[in-house]
């Protein structure tokens, strides 16, 4: 079987894994609040003036210091999107830079709205560990069965046949899967091909990390995503795009999905093209800050996005991975905000359960946890300590240029998930404790994002400086 245009070479250079910064070399830091040995301009927790129409405090001075970003100097954003929580509140919403940039005439820009859609990137593992445990409450999914029961083939480790694989594992990144034979193909293909000792696709067991044994070893993998997504296929009979449209977003009343062509007019008109000023040749990255921006992912205009081909054909329950449960969700930030809301409210919306208190224990309860005395596990400079069922648990670790810590000097701790595909930098962590939030959207690079480092943290520079500012100056305020 043939495997399709969507497959392995595509995904990679598109890729929604974390480890993609390391092939971004260190390059000069952004327009941000300069590039001083902080980072971060102190904050002097100016008094908020009046609110929005919504009744949301404006902040001038953070308005002024994210809208720098996406402002013409020596490197700029194309655009960035964020919502800050403090106490379940919205307390700031911001929008800046522009959703769609025409090569040539500046009159045909649109601009960065609160209805600006932006392909977020691996935060979609969250959106889709949420439609999990909606499965799990309604008894059509047990995160501790043998996967193969519900997917109709035998999924096992060719080191460990003798040992099952469970959604717990798969969630968790501790399946003994692997990206290195790719993590996307194109509907006419079925998982099975690539995963079981029969299959037209499995070349030798590529995608299995060897040596490793499922339970042993958290290796971040977007495969296992691909998995999840056809499992849920499976228990249902529909189609993953649409299940979660109706367990997560249609409920939440929140707008978006995972396939382009799905979306409505009006979804279509919001949608973000993401960009770079970047090219590609060959192998080799071209940046090139002083000249244009370069479409990365959702460049769709003029006319509709079109379908995957073979779309119609589909088979629900044999390869979710062409419909992006590893990173293709298209949302708003302010709509990430209700269902950050709704996780904070003990998993309530509109004084509703949407998520059982069960749910919500098996979704955000640690079930892998980095040991340095012996190792079980690839933290990629220690950004990833710890791992719930789905999302990342942020530990507020710290050191020279390493760690998770997502604020300068500390004190933000908890769970979310981050994104990092096609130029966007993505952010969603939440405190449960004090019912704070953090989410932002930073796309467009014009140069290397991912240095140098400001010392504390193994976030990009100008993401780091962006969770700062919301903290320090609207969370904190």
């Amino acid at each position: 079987m043939r495997v399709s245009v969507n497959s392995v070479n595509s995904a990679r250079e598109g890729s929604e894994v974390h480890i993609a910064r390391r092939r971004w070399v260190l390059g000069s830091c952004a327009a941000l609040m300069g590039c001083g040995t902080g980072g971060v301009v102190r904050p002097t927790h100016p008094t908020a003036q009046a609110s929005t129409g919504l009744g949301i405090p404006t902040w001038p001075a953070l308005d002024r210091e994210l809208n720098a970003l996406v402002a013409q100097g020596p490197a700029p954003w194309a655009q960035i999107s964020t919502l800050a929580l403090r106490d379940g509140q919205v307390v700031h919403r911001g929008h800046h830079g522009r959703r769609f940039i025409h090569a040539s005439d500046r009159t045909q820009d649109l601009p960065v709205t609160s209805r600006t859609l932006f392909r977020v990137a691996s935060i979609s593992k969250l959106v889709v560990s949420v439609a999990v445990m909606r499965l799990v409450d309604q008894g059509r999914l047990d995160v501790d069965a043998d996967v193969s029961e519900g997917l109709g083939w035998r999924l096992r480790h060719p080191d460990h046949p003798g040992q099952a694989i469970s959604l717990r594992l798969l969630m968790t990144h501790r399946s003994g899967l692997s990206d290195a034979g790719g993590y996307v193909w194109g509907p006419e293909v079925a998982l099975r091909e690539v995963l079981h000792p029969d299959g037209s696709l499995y070349r030798g067991g590529l995608s299995w990390r060897r040596q490793r044994a499922p339970g042993t070893w958290f290796n971040y993998v977007n495969l296992n995503w691909g998995v999840v997504g056809t499992l849920m296929e499976r228990a249902t009979g529909e189609r993953f795009d649409r299940l979660i449209q109706r367990l997560v977003l249609q409920p939440l009343g929140l707008r978006g999905g995972f396939l382009p062509s799905e979306l409505s007019e009006d979804e279509v008109h919001d949608l973000a093209t993401l960009y770079r000023k970047r090219r590609m040749d060959g192998a080799r990255e071209l940046w090139d800050p002083e000249g244009r921006w370069w479409p990365q992912a959702d460049d769709h205009r003029p006319g509709r996005p079109q379908a995957p081909p073979g779309l119609e054909r589909y088979v629900p329950g044999t390869n979710s991975t062409f419909l992006g449960p590893q990173g293709g969700l298209r949302i708003s930030s302010d709509d990430l905000g209700v269902l950050m809301q709704v996780l904070l409210h003990a998993g309530r919306h509109r004084d509703q359960v949407f998520l059982s208190p069960r749910a919500m224990q098996l979704l955000t309860a640690e079930q892998w946890r980095y040991d340095p005395a012996q190792p079980n596990g690839d933290t990629l400079d220690d950004a990833m300590v710890s791992w719930a069922l789905g999302p990342q648990r942020f530990t507020d670790l710290s050191g020279p240029g390493r760690g998770d810590r997502l604020v300068e000097g500390g004190g933000f701790s908890g769970w979310g998930h981050m994104g990092d595909a096609y130029g966007l930098l993505g952010a969603f962590a939440l405190d449960p404790v004090r019912r704070h939030g953090l989410i932002v959207l930073l796309s467009g690079p014009s140069r290397q994002p991912y240095g140098p480092k400001v010392g504390w943290t193994s976030l990009a520079p100008d993401q780091a400086r962006v969770l700062t500012a919301l903290y320090q100056r609207a969370v904190q305020a």
